[in-house]
Order: C-alpha cells, then sequence, then structure tokens
C-alpha cells in the first residue's frame, strides 16, 4: 500500500494526496496547492514551506551518513563509528566515505600511497601562505588556499569526468594536513616543514607542526593515535552547515577545490567550529571543582551557559564524546594531565545526574573533551577549527560527490517570503533632496 498525506485546503476546500517516500514528501507536491489572488481571481503561487535554518527540510538523499539522534547512533556507510574509532584508520575511513565500501588491501595500499604522493603542494602557494600578516587567523588563510588551489589545477572545473574527480579528491585530502601545518607555523614565525613520506599521513601532519632541528621527527604513538582518531570522528556529520555549503556553491558545477573553501568558510563561524573553545572558556571560568556547585545553580537560574553539551541532532549522548573523552585520557599520559580535566570530569558527571539536564536532554557533546586534548598539544584555540577542517575534508568531499553524480540535483535556489514594500515611485535627487 502507497503511503500517503492527505490535505484539505481550507481556503478552497480542496483535498490534496500527497505521497510519502522514506518519511518526506516532496516540496514540489505542497506547490501544487493553489488558492485564486483574491484581486486577480486567478491563481497564485502554490504553497511553500517556511524553515529557518532547513530544521525539517531534506535537502538530498545521502548514504554517506546516518545519525539516529534520539539513540545516539552515527554510522559512516553503516558501519558504527565506535568501530571505526577503534579498528580502522583515518585514511581507511576517508576511502570508505569516498568510494562507499572499505577497500581491499591493494586499493588501500595504492590510495596510501597516491595520497601520500600529493601532500607536497605547489611553491607558489607557499609563497602566497607566506604573504598573509603575521597575525592573520590559520582559518583564514587556509580558506584562502585552498580556494587557490583551484588556479593551480583548472583541470578541476571538468567535474564531469569521473577520474578527473577522483583526482582531485586525491590532492584534497593529501594537501589539507599542509596547508593547514604551514598556516599553524606561520602564526610562530616558523620556517615551514615539508612533508616527510616516510611517516603515516597523521604522523607526517604532526611533523610538519612540531618538527624543529632534528633529522627526523617521531611522534608519540599515543599522541598519533589520538589525533588520527579525532580526525575520524570529524570526517563527517550528515547535511551539517559546512557540508551544506560545500553542496550549495557545488550545485553550480564549481571545482572542489571552491566547494571545500566555502566548507571551510561556514566551519570557520563560531557556532559551527568554534564550540569546543567556549567550552575552554567555561572550564576555565569555572577555575575549580569547588566552584562547580555554584555555576550549576547559575547555569539554571540563566545566568551561565553549559558550553560542550547538547545538540542539534543528538538528544543522547553524542558517540565521538565518550571515546574522544578515552583519546584525552590517553594524550595526558604522554603531555601531563590538564588541570581542567577535573573540572570537565566533576561536571560531567554531576549534569549527567542532575534531573535538571537530564530532563532537558542535555548530554556531552564531541567538543566537550576535544578542546582539552588540543590544549594539551599546545595548539592555540585559533587552530583548533584547523584540525576540524582536516578531518572533515573526506567527507566534504563525498557529500560534494555524491552531489554532482545527483541526477535529481539542481542549483541551490531557496525560495524566500517577500516582507518588503512593492509597487513604489521612485522620486529623483532633486526632488526627494529638494
Amino acid at each position: 500500500m502507497t503511503e500517503s498525506l492527505t490535505v484539505r485546503d481550507n481556503r478552497t476546500g480542496v483535498e490534496y494526496d500527497i505521497p510519502i517516500t522514506d518519511g518526506t514528501i516532496r516540496a514540489a507536491d505542497l506547490g501544487k496547492i493553489k488558492a485564486a489572488d483574491p484581486a486577480t481571481q486567478e491563481d497564485g503561487p502554490g504553497l511553500a514551506v517556511y524553515d529557518p535554518g532547513f530544521v525539517n527540510t531534506a535537502s538530498c538523499r545521502s548514504s554517506v551518513t546516518y545519525i539516529d539522534g534520539d539513540k545516539g547512533v552515527l554510522e559512516y556507510r553503516g558501519y558504527p563509528i565506535e568501530q571505526l574509532a577503534e579498528k580502522s584508520s583515518f585514511l581507511e575511513v576517508s576511502y570508505l566515505l569516498v568510494h562507499g565500501e572499505l577497500p581491499t588491501k591493494e586499493q588501500y595500499d595504492a590510495w596510501v600511497h597516491e595520497i601520500t604522493y600529493h601532500t607536497f603542494v605547489h611553491e607558489n602557494i607557499k609563497e602566497f601562505m607566506e604573504g598573509f600578516r603575521y597575525d592573520a587567523h590559520p582559518m583564514g588563510m587556509l580558506m584562502a588556499s585552498v580556494g587557490a588551489m583551484s588556479t593551480f589545477y583548472p583541470d578541476a572545473a571538468n567535474i564531469s569526468d569521473p577520474e578527473n574527480r577522483r583526482l582531485q579528491i586525491i590532492r584534497l585530502i593529501a594537501k589539507m594536513p599542509t596547508l593547514g601545518a604551514w598556516a599553524f607555523r606561520h602564526a610562530q614565525g616558523k620556517p615551514y616543514v615539508y612533508p616527510d613520506n616516510d611517516l603515516s599521513y597523521t604522523g607526517n601532519f604532526l611533523s610538519m607542526l612540531f618538527k624543529m632541528s632534528e633529522s627526523k621527527y617521531a611522534p608519540d604513538e599515543r599522541i598519533e593515535k589520538a589525533l588520527d582518531t579525532l580526525f575520524i570522528l570529524h570526517a563527517d556529520h550528515e547535511q551539517n552547515a559546512s557540508a551544506n555549503a560545500v553542496r550549495s556553491v557545488g550545485s553550480t558545477q564549481v571545482d572542489p577545490y571552491s566547494s571545500v573553501s566555502a566548507g571551510v568558510g561556514a566551519l570557520f563561524g563560531p557556532l559551527h567550529g568554534g564550540a569546543n573553545e567556549a567550552v575552554l572558556r567555561m572550564l576555565r571560568r569555572i577555575g575549580k571543582v569547588e566552584n562547580i556547585p555554584a555555576f550549576i545553580a547559575g547555569v539554571k537560574d540563566g545566568n551561565e551557559r553549559l558550553m560542550g553539551f547538547g545538540h542539534r541532532v543528538y538528544k543522547n549522548y553524542d558517540p565521538r564524546a565518550k571515546i574522544i573523552k578515552q583519546q584525552a585520557l590517553n594524550v595526558f599520559e604522554v603531555t601531563g594531565t590538564n588541570p581542567l580535566l577535573e573540572i570537565a570530569m566533576e561536571l560531567e558527571k554531576i549534569a549527567l545526574e542532575d534531573e535538571y539536564f537530564v530532563s532537558r536532554k542535555l548530554y556531552p557533546n564531541v567538543d566537550f573533551y576535544s578542546g582539552l586534548i588540543y590544549e594539551a598539544l599546545e595548539f592555540p584555540p585559533e587552530m583548533f577549527t584547523v584540525l576540524f577542517a582536516i578531518g572533515r575534508t573526506p567527507g566534504w568531499l563525498s557529500q560534494w560527490l555524491e552531489l554532482v553524480q545527483d541526477k535529481e540535483q539542481k542549483i541551490a535556489r531557496p525560495k524566500q517570503i517577500y516582507t518588503g514594500e512593492r509597487g513604489l515611485d521612485f522620486v529623483p535627487r532633486d526632488v526627494r533632496w529638494a
């Protein structure tokens, strides 16, 4: 039996039978519901949906990431995030996201080889980055550099060629750590470090970040694993603001560098990529464990904000938060414990037991512990979103790839509800100003 929704338009008395597919109705079907304009007695525009922020509007069909926010489930291509974080690597997860299936050994080896081969960037890009002011924000540098790469690879505009698309995807995943590390070194006034292709993807990134005078940088395995895990956890998250930006810009059929640059720009915004920094500011303001009860009372009274808890999608414990918490403990074995950790863990314990927060489904999210790891690794707060962007790149590219191959997709062009004046008569300047 075909599922459908029967709608009665009380303006006209006409009933419409609208098919339901995958729990959705098509906006175009609502557009068939029309009523006569009282002034002209002609059919007015069809019914549209007003949905600021697209909180209940599906813009695409996707097989990349599945989220069940009520149950705290996150899956990439059907695989639970917990299994991928424990048993996989970031490059294997990247292959999974881009290709839709796990690689064979031969496929994986070839994938790693190609990405490793493409980690170097053109020397002109290095000169381009060196031209930024000493205090340029790393995310601004990353956004500009990614966009600039489209001028170095003009063939990337040929998005209809599968082999060409594949090459650009490899280039972007390979070069993002190089650009991110150089933005970090630029802010510190240190010379840029070239990729070391003897190291792993994440190990090479750490080398480009922190290598000094030693002839060979050897990353600590626990730190390398923690950062690799964070990349996995950030790799994709359905139709978030930056993925939507990548898809929206990509719908114009522009090259992937321009689309991903738009994703970096969206992630730059504090409401998307800056939440973990807000958590650190909150923990510092609390200061010590003894101050937590007063802080909790302030939250309940509306005088304080509990950062790192709650999520627009998750109404349960964010599955990524549990994994990051364990990785934070592993990192602190190397770096020493961040004094804010004790405050964070006690705050989490109280919030999870307090009916005020439980009833509101305010559980820790991915940002609650990630900032503690980044700070322990001596990243300045402005680098946090750069790390996020590196991890999110394969997800953005998977969303972009899905978009350009989807025959149902059209150029993004949402409707609006016009609220301004109409039919005004223009008065020339000499009359208006007389």
